[in-house]
């Protein structure tokens, strides 16, 4: 039954991939590109692509029309920084108890949910994993055999030891298998970046300071040594593979801009200097606010005073320095660090909102995780905006989102590769649930 059911759908995907040109009708489009609306246009869509944008009365006859009344059409959204196999908010605990074979499949399921939430693109900055399953789903997915985003990213995030990717809470009589990957000193971590690309990570993401959800660390202290950090760009420069630096501490996110980090993860403690570096390495910053809201005052965390801590006394803090990176030219693009498998989909939008509390308008969140995203993960010549010869990665959300940017948690509409994934006018969804 279960090959059965594989087979399946497998067949469907690949029938609905079978050439179409759709013209896709809504008041509003948000191209990623411009600063206003365009209105009462079609998008034209022919096999994967984009072909036009044009107007109703241009829509050649052969052409689907799909007729999304009353929504406004915008580019798939990008997720920056994802953990899709996390499957329980007691990540470090659940690391332990589930294989990776069990995460692959939760983490499919959860990837499915995430497309049918519009994310269309998502970058992984490591995961709870001994193995490889993020970067297996990536070919399973390439391969049309399953419908799932687009992936790319680290397998793990590399730590040092008693930093924030290890398991700092055991006694040292103890010997686990740490959530993160482990490497002290220059060869050490030089081998790890390797051993990275060599199964798949076509990034790597570095725990450059401690973390807010890990026990037994600080995230004010500066986990790596200069000698070890250099040699960890320097090694991911050779293979030609982009670095994303998890940093909190002030001092570690200026060092990590300054050895050439593509992206600050995170940022909590960025200043006026670390706003100046950015500026002038072209350094992309993925601050994923909403996360420590979400996670405030629970009991889900082992480590939750730490994130309370923070979300209490430093938050307002934080969301001005972020909204002065942005006036200041700072690239920022969006990522929830959140939406595991025991998290609704849903909920990964919510960071549009915090962007726009940070002092962002409705138009640059939107881009900041559209065409910014798409930037960062240099694939912008082919994904971010709505325009001819890009991929038809096209979403289509209730009402107008630079009116009520909580829409964004909501699409009716969903595009990947210009095979329709969800049309909830129409009651359709090419997922099985």
């Amino acid at each position: 039954m279960y090959r059965l059911l594989l087979l399946i759908l497998s067949f469907s995907y690949l029938s609905m991939t079978e050439a179409e040109t759709y013209a896709i009708i809504a008041p509003r489009i948000i191209d990623g590109n411009a600063n206003t609306v365009l209105e009462n246009q079609a998008i034209l869509v022919m096999d994967a692509e984009i072909s036009a944008i044009i107007e109703i009365s241009q829509i050649p006859q052969n052409a689907v029309r799909i007729n999304l009344p009353d929504t406004t059409l915008m580019p798939g959204m990008i997720n920056a920084h994802e953990h899709p196999l996390l499957y329980k908010h007691d990540y470090q605990n659940a690391h332990l108890q589930g294989s990776s074979a069990y995460k692959a499949l939760l983490g499919l399921s959860n990837l499915q949910r995430l497309l049918k939430s519009g994310w269309t693109s998502i970058r992984v900055m490591g995961d709870g994993d001994v193995y490889y399953a993020n970067q297996d789903l990536r070919k399973v997915i390439d391969a049309g055999i399953f419908i799932g985003p687009r992936l790319t990213g680290a397998a793990h995030y590399i730590s040092i030891t008693g930093g924030g990717g290890d398991i700092n809470y055991l006694s040292s009589e103890q010997s686990v298998i740490a959530d993160g990957l482990i490497a002290d000193g220059p060869d050490e971590i030089r081998k790890a970046i390797r051993k990275e690309i060599k199964y798949g990570s076509d990034w790597i993401k570095l725990m450059v300071t401690g973390a807010f959800m890990s026990v037994g660390d600080n995230p004010k202290n500066i986990a790596f040594s200069p000698e070890e950090l250099a040699a960890a760009l320097e090694e991911a420069a050779r293979h030609n593979i982009p670095v994303a630096a998890h940093a909190h501490a002030t001092e570690g996110i200026n060092q990590a801009i300054i050895a050439g980090a593509r992206s600050i993860e995170h940022g909590s403690y960025l200043n006026e200097k670390s706003i100046a570096l950015m500026v002038e390495h072209n350094t992309y910053y993925v601050p994923t606010i909403y996360i420590g809201d979400y996670y405030a005052h629970s009991d889900k965390l082992l480590a939750q005073s730490k994130n309370d801590d923070f979300y209490l006394s430093f938050r307002d803090d934080w969301l001005k320095m972020i909204g002065k990176a942005h006036r200041a030219g700072v690239k920022i693009a969006v990522g929830s660090d959140l939406c595991g498998y025991a998290v609704p989909s849903a909920v990964c939008a919510r960071e549009f909102a915090t962007l726009i509390e940070a002092g962002l308008s409705p138009m640059d969140a939107i881009k900041a995780g559209t065409i910014v995203g798409a930037q960062l993960l240099q694939w912008d010549n082919r994904l971010g905006t709505i325009e001819p010869g890009k991929l038809a990665d096209i979403i289509a959300v209730p009402g107008n989102p630079l009116n009520d940017i909580s829409v964004l948690e909501n699409p009716v509409f969903v595009m990947k590769d210009g095979v329709i994934i969800v049309n909830q006018l129409d009651n359709y969804s090419a997922l099985p649930y």
